[in-house]
This record gives structure tokens, sequence and C-alpha cells, in this order.
């Protein structure tokens, strides 16, 4: 299965952001040398319309910026290509027609799931309605599936995440939850796994997720072994990406988990969702129920449900859906500070360099800097509202508002 697809690690280079949250999946982008200020007048290297309702991250590779819209009520589902560089759209097909859309969130919409890249190729998914790989020089089907189902209750919100040919698909809805690995190169399902923990004496609305899986490498007796670390309703699992055993779990409350977990020096960061949120601290690795050992810690004040944090120099920083930043140290879980940004967020944070940028839904901005004390950089501010969050290509921003897909850069 190590075609080119799974080398897509090695074809990267840094001015590419090839899945939500970028290629390493923890939403840093070195140290690139982004503006910290903006407008509709300042900075803006190009402005582009995009048509309908999508709340899915632009992700880029090989000049192309792609990401995906929906009607508002959900009977045409779109792929978009934007030119990088021009910000003219290259690709816009109408994917998925659909006859009786399903309920969505009032907060959401049916394209929030992000695409992911590869060399020459496109995947996108959304959720119950179709999942397909597209060229990505001509934006023509390659193959696409249609047949894997749930009720999602509130709408798709799980990304694609592709890693060694195999693309991984989460479906917790609140009637049936699992996840599937397929091959990236023909679709077929490499294999199914339901989720464990049994959810069925709770309501529908308790048993839906809307996490995407990361992976990570753990030291076994027998060498090093890959993990998909996948958050679910009431658990966080451990899978083998290539068979999909489960490998351990971590139980924990909370539903409906959206923010992605990610890596920190070794150990996981995860937000258990709604229902009083917290962000949780815990070693992979093992085997079966490790809610107890692999615990290290958990903090309660002003967890992120939906926004995923990002780490720099042994403190964590996020900011909760209300707007509500704080610094956390990575080792003990203690707040060190916390300050209000000023407007509720959906969109996950950006690292760049020390500095960490938050998105607000009321299109403003606000830079801080990645330290134990607060310190507010600078502020920006568009016209609409951020619910997808960023990417970085080079020393350019590319950011979706509610309306427009936007490059901004120092001029």
């Amino acid at each position: 299965m190590l075609t080119l697809l799974a080398t897509l690690s090695c074809a990267l280079s840094g001015g590419e952001w090839p899945e939500y949250r970028g290629p390493d999946r923890d939403g840093s982008a070195g140290d690139a040398a982004l503006p910290t200020t903006w407008s509709e007048d300042e900075n803006v290297v190009w402005k582009t319309a995009i048509h309908g309702r999508g709340w899915s991250s632009p992700v880029v590779l090989e000049g192309r910026v792609w990401l995906t819209t929906a009607t508002p009520t959900g009977e045409r589902l779109s792929v978009l290509a934007v030119d990088a560089a021009t910000g003219e759209v290259l690709v816009d097909r109408v994917l998925f027609e659909i006859a009786e859309p399903e309920h969505r969130n009032t907060l959401n919409s049916y394209a929030s799931p992000s695409a992911c890249l590869a060399p020459g190729r496109v995947f996108v998914h959304f959720g119950t309605y179709g999942t397909a790989c597209l060229d990505a020089r001509t934006g023509e089907t390659v193959w696409e599936r249609t047949d894997l189902h749930c009720d999602h209750m509130e709408g798709p919100g799980s990304s694609p995440f592709l890693h060694d040919g195999r693309l991984f698909l989460h479906l917790d809805g609140g009637d049936v939850q699992y996840l599937v690995a397929l091959d990236a190169e023909s679709g077929k399902t490499l294999w199914r796994r339901d989720r464990s923990v049994e959810l069925q004496p709770l309501t529908p609305d308790f048993r839906k997720a809307y996490s995407t899986p990361i992976i990570v490498t753990t030291e076994t007796e027998d060498g090093p072994r890959e993990e998909l670390v996948s958050s679910g309703a009431r658990a966080t699992y451990g899978y083998d990406p290539a068979t999909g055993e489960e490998l351990w779990r971590v139980l924990h409350t909370g539903i409906t988990m959206s923010s992605r977990p990610f890596l920190v020096d070794g150990r996981v960061i995860l937000s258990t969702g709604f229902m009083r949120p917290e962000l949780w601290c815990i070693e992979p690795g093992g085997s079966g129920d490790r809610t107890e050992d692999a615990f290290v810690w958990r903090n309660t004040k002003s967890a992120p449900t939906m926004p995923s944090p990002v780490s720099y120099d042994g403190l964590l920083f996020q900011v909760s859906d209300r707007g509500m930043a704080s610094a956390i140290d990575v080792e003990s879980g203690e707040t060190l500070w916390r300050e209000r940004m000023g407007a509720d967020v959906c969109a996950s944070l950006l690292l760049v360099g020390d500095l960490v940028y938050a998105f607000g839904r009321d299109g403003k901005t606000t830079v801080f800097a990645a330290s134990p004390e607060f310190e507010r950089v600078a502020e920006a501010k568009l016209d609409a509202g951020f619910m997808a969050s960023p990417a970085v290509v080079g020393e350019a921003l590319i950011l979706r508002t509610e309306t427009h897909l936007y490059r901004i850069a120092s001029r």
C-alpha cells in the first residue's frame, strides 16, 4: 500500500497545507512571516466570493486551494478549487444532489467536513451524503461512495483523514457509530469498526460525535506501533490503522466531540465535548480500558468544545467557544491565565512562531503572545465571521469567512 498517496509527507514543502490543521495536524505554521493586522482594505492580496453555505476549512496543495460548499438547505453539495496565487475559481462542481437532506443545526452547514489532499488527488466528504476522490488537475471524479450512512442529527462535521494510502472516515451518528478505512486508490472498504462503548441506553443525542482522528506512534516490546487516536461519544480510542483492531480506550463524560485531538510531547490532548467540557491529557499506548492508568491531568476551566488548541514551549493555549482564552502548563494542567477575546469562536487556533491567532465568529482575529503571561499583540477585522479554520501558504494566510475566501499577506 506504499503508493504515491502514501508518500504525501515526503512530497510536501513548507508552503502547503494539505488537511485541516495543517501538515502536522496541530495548527502550527512554524515561523512563517505572516501579518498580524489586516482589514478589507489592508493586506488583502485577493478576495473571492464563495457561493452557498459551507464551513469546511481551506486546504492547499500544488498551488490550489480546495474547499466545499452547499446550498443552505443541502440539496446540492459542491467542491471548489481556487488558484492560490490569483484567487481565480478553477473548479466549481456539484458532486452530490440530495433529494431530502436531513436536519442540520443552525450553527452547522451541509459542507463542514474539510477536504484532505495528496499529490494529484483530492478527497472530499459530506458525511452520510457521500465521499469522493477527485483528480486534482481536472476536478473530475476518480471514485465515489454513497453507501456509508449515519444520522448526524445536526449535520455532518468529521473531516476525512489520509494516512499510508488509507482514507479514514468517522460516522458517529445518533443511530450507529463506526469508523471505516477506505483504500485511497480505489475507494474500496479495507475495514469497518463499530464503537465498542455501549451507547444504546443513551438517547440518540448523546451518541453522536464530530471529531477527526490523528496518528501517533508509541513504543511497545515489539518496537514502534502506529495508533489511530479517535474520539467518539463517551470515549477516546486507539485503533490499529491497518486493521481497525481496537487497541485501547479511555472513557470520559461528554458528547458531540468536535475538536481534534493532538499530540504534545508524546501525550494526547483532547476535549471531552459538550456537557461541561473538560480538557484531558492522556498517555496513548497499552491495551484495553486505560481510563485510570492513561490519565495524566484534566482541566475544567473554559475548555473548548469546537476550537482545537495549540502548544508552544511547554504551554497549551486554548479558546473556549464563548471566547475565553487561557494558557495551561502542559506538565501539570494548571491554568496560568485567562482572558476574554470578545467574540464567540468556532475555528481552531493557529500558532505562528510565538504568536497565537484566534478567529472569531464576528470576523475579528485576535493575536496574542504564546507566553506564560497574557499579552494582546494585535487585532484584525473582516466583514463576515469565521466558522472555518485557517490555512497557511508560505508567508500568506488563506482565510475563509462565511461569504468569501481571502489571501492575506503583507503588501
